[in-house]
């Protein structure tokens, strides 16, 4: 479904990524792994078209993408959850939801409150009101109407309280059931050993490393020496 071929991307004169290679097939749920810093969020905004890379081939469903504009690129099914998610504080919650949802899509707003209920119960309140676990909810949410065909998400349960990271699996593990492919950027690591199919390691803007959940979860020394202690 989507491989990267050498990707280079720049900000300015800065070269962030460097060579960067990986592939996700159909219905997978693949991990961006690594420090901060390392090109894990330059690498999604590469792949939905936010930063032009400046060498080397995206292709999304056979199609080559990179250069195309944002636009194009979601309408393509290439959906980006940021880590700022993006809601509108003004609007309700079930207006948040109603703007990204498209009519062809298979996602409609029952479904979508089938799997978060809290949304439901907090449909009138305005996207202000939300706690961070609830914004990033609705975010995903929403994403979902807008009919994905990938889903990147970017660090989706930082900063949330342990009760909501859970819930938040919870859903995605739904969500992944039903066939949504997703790459996920993550920093816990105990989320995306029990969410992954596979994970990459990114370090200085490179791909570094590539396993199976099964072999990842067994290879302390790679989580040590990439991604250092105190990722939980």
């Amino acid at each position: 479904m989507l491989e990267l071929e050498q990707v280079d991307g720049h900000y300015g004169k800065s070269h962030v990524l460097q060579g960067v290679s990986m592939r996700i097939a159909q219905g997978e749920l693949v991990t961006l792994l690594g420090r901060n810093g390392a090109g894990k969020s330059t690498t999604l905004k590469c792949i939905a078209g936010v930063v032009r890379p400046s060498s080397g081939r995206v292709r999304f469903d056979g199609q080559e993408v990179q250069g195309w504009e944002p636009h194009r690129i979601a309408r393509r099914g290439v959906c980006l959850v940021p880590e700022h998610r993006g809601i509108f504080k003004l609007l309700t919650v079930e207006e948040n939801l109603l703007l990204g949802q498209r009519k062809s899509s298979p996602w409609q707003l029952k479904d979508v409150y089938r799997i978060f209920p809290r949304l439901q119960e907090r449909r009138r309140n305005g996207g202000g009101e939300l706690s961070g676990g609830e914004q990033q909810m609705l975010a995903i949410a929403r994403a979902l109407l807008n009919d994905p065909t990938l889903l990147m998400l970017d660090e989706p349960v930082e900063g949330l309280a342990p009760v909501i990271v859970e819930e938040i699996v919870a859903q995605l593990k739904i969500i992944k059931a039903a066939g949504v492919t997703i790459l996920l950027v993550e920093q816990s690591l105990d989320v995306c050993t029990q969410l992954a199919d596979r994970h990459y390691i990114l370090e200085q803007g490179a791909i570094v490393y590539e396993a199976n959940n099964a072999a990842f979860i067994a290879d302390e020394a790679v989580k040590d020496r990439y991604l250092g202690v105190g990722l939980v």
